[in-house]
This record gives structure tokens, C-alpha cells and sequence, in this order.
């Protein structure tokens, strides 16, 4: 019987996973910021930490712990305000993380799943040619350098240590509960606003959180996934316009795209300062989930069209709440 410890559990992966390791009946102890912020009747048994940096003591939260799922992170800000925001990113991201690893194994503690980024290969990838967890990392941004720096870490605590990691890359991940671009690219659909994104030919890879925390159970146990880095995602990527289609169609109505120039798209972008979202709607970012499948003998249980279904009736009914 494994004892799970799960960082960032009142996030949106952390909450989901949770109530599915609650659904299972496997015992686990969420670690929250704030006493019961989660509102679920497991939470009342929980471990608050004020911080998650260097100087985090973990001894009372380790006890009898034989896995931990580490979601826990900083991520990106918006308005960020931070002097130093890469100092700061290490000091969460890095610092934190090889902290807890560090205490973990000096507990006794089996195994270490660390959910990272697909940021840590890069921003974007040619058409058609995904990225590979062999392919050398390529971080363009803050986040993705120090979660880069935590794998690194991570590997050489299990050299040192015996120390059993596990280190996930996912994609954007979406579900019921999901926020940001994601939401508002589903009401803009909803609201039959046309979109000049008719002309974009790209292809993204996507995971549904539910996919995600299948692949994080199975690695708990599994002998093959000591030590390996592994990508996942829905195992169908999709254009933009596909990804916009499925949406209309989980809300049972017509998407209007327009054709638009991609460079004038870009020009946009970069008068209204939409940069970030431009890349994300038109770039290509795709990868390759075959270890996976073929180390670990997983599959994704649930499909695109299934998963995007379900997220767009969670944030439909949330609006009319």
C-alpha cells in the first residue's frame, strides 16, 4: 500500500488528482498553503507549508511516506513585478524541489514523481517533427530553466541517493476546472465571435488532465519508469482551427473562422503586446509520447474529443452559476 504525498494540491492538476486518488481509496496527504482551502472531505487531514523554498522543513509531513508527486511550482506571473524573477523561479522551482527530495530520501521515501514542462525542450517545434525526451533541452524562458535545473538535480539525488525519480513533461493542460486562454478561447467560441484564425496551419500536442494523472499513477509503482523522463499528452494533436472546431462542436454550435494572413496575425500581436498568445495559437508545438506507450505499456484512456467535450460543458455551466 502506498502512502502518497501530493504537493500543489489545491491547484488545478493537484485538485483533480487528489479526489481521484480519494475515488481509489489510496491514501494520501495533500500539502496546502492555507488549512482546507480545498473544501473536500479529505483535506481536513492535510499538511500546510508557508513556503516552498531551500528552508521548507519537511520532517512532520514525511513520515510513512513512501511517494511523492511533486506539482508544486512556480509559474508563470503575469505583471511580473520581481526584481529578479529567475532568482526567484530557482529559488520555488529549484531550490524547493531539491529540498524536499533531499529530506525525502533521507526518510526513507521510495519514490519522486516531478511533474515538469514540456518548456524545458523548447517553445515550439518544426511541423510534423515532435520533440523527443532524448532531444537536448532548450528552455527559452525563466520557468522552463529552472524546471530544466530541477530535473538535473533530481537525477543526481537519485545517483546519490538510491532515490527512485520519475520526471513528467506535459504540454498545456486542459479540464474541467482549467482557466486562463484555455477558458476564454471556449466562451469566445460559445459567443459565436469570428476568429481570424482560419488560415493557421500548425499542430499542437495537448493533454487532459486526466490523462496526465493516469500516466502519474501508473508510474508510482512501475519498475520501468525509475529514473526515465517521459512525455505526455493526448495521443491526437490538433491544428488551432481542429482544437476550435471541437470546442463548437462539445457546445453545439458553429465555429466562425476567418481567414487571416499569418503575418498580419503577428503584427497584431505585437502592436497589442499579444505576443505570448500569438505563438500559442499559431506555432506548432508537438510531441512524441511513444516511450510511454511503449516502456510503461500506457495509453491515454481518455480521447481529445472526450476530454475537450467534458471541459467545455464544466466551463459553460460555471458561467451560468
Amino acid at each position: 500500500m502506498n502512502n502518497i504525498l501530493v504537493t500543489g494540491a489545491s491547484g488545478f492538476i493537484g485538485r483533480r488528482l487528489c479526489k481521484t486518488l480519494h475515488e481509489r481509496n489510496l491514501k494520501f496527504l495533500p500539502v496546502l498553503r492555507h488549512k482546507n482551502p480545498l473544501n473536500e472531505p479529505y483535506s481536513s487531514d492535510s499538511f500546510c507549508i508557508k513556503e516552498l523554498d531551500a528552508a521548507t522543513n519537511w520532517s512532520q509531513a514525511l513520515n510513512k511516506i513512501d511517494t511523492i508527486i511533486h506539482l508544486a511550482a512556480r509559474v508563470h506571473v503575469i505583471n511580473e513585478q520581481s526584481r529578479d524573477p529567475m532568482a526567484d523561479f530557482r529559488a520555488i522551482n529549484v531550490e524547493g524541489t531539491l529540498n524536499l527530495a533531499r529530506q525525502a530520501s533521507q526518510a526513507g521515501v521510495r519514490r519522486f514523481i516531478f511533474i515538469s514542462s514540456v518548456k524545458v525542450n523548447g517553445e515550439q517545434t518544426q511541423f510534423g517533427i515532435p520533440f523527443r525526451e532524448d532531444q537536448a533541452p532548450n528552455p527559452q524562458d525563466f520557468y522552463g530553466i529552472s524546471k530544466l535545473e530541477a530535473e538535473q538535480g533530481l537525477l543526481a539525488i537519485a545517483t546519490e541517493t538510491g532515490l527512485e525519480v520519475v520526471i513528467i513533461r506535459p504540454p498545456l493542460v486542459y479540464g474541467p476546472g482549467v482557466k486562463a486562454n484555455f477558458n476564454r478561447l471556449i466562451l469566445a467560441v460559445k459567443k459565436n465571435i469570428p476568429l481570424p484564425l482560419g488560415s493557421i496551419e500548425n499542430i499542437r500536442s495537448f493533454v487532459f488532465v486526466d490523462n496526465l494523472i493516469s500516466l502519474i499513477l501508473c508510474c508510482i509503482n512501475h519498475p520501468m519508469a525509475i529514473n526515465q523522463v517521459f512525455f505526455v499528452s493526448d495521443g491526437c494533436d490538433l491544428s488551432t482551427p481542429q482544437l476550435l472546431c471541437y470546442c463548437a462542436q462539445g457546445i453545439g454550435t458553429k465555429i466562425k473562422l476567418l481567414p487571416c494572413p499569418l503575418n498580419l496575425i503577428r503584427f497584431f500581436s505585437w502592436l497589442f503586446k499579444k505576443r505570448s498568445m500569438e505563438q500559442k495559437l499559431c506555432s506548432s508545438l508537438q510531441i512524441d509520447i511513444s516511450k510511454a506507450r511503449q516502456l510503461l505499456n500506457w495509453t491515454p484512456p481518455i480521447s481529445v474529443t472526450e476530454g475537450l467535450k467534458l471541459t467545455v460543458e464544466d466551463v459553460i455551466r460555471k458561467e451560468h452559476e
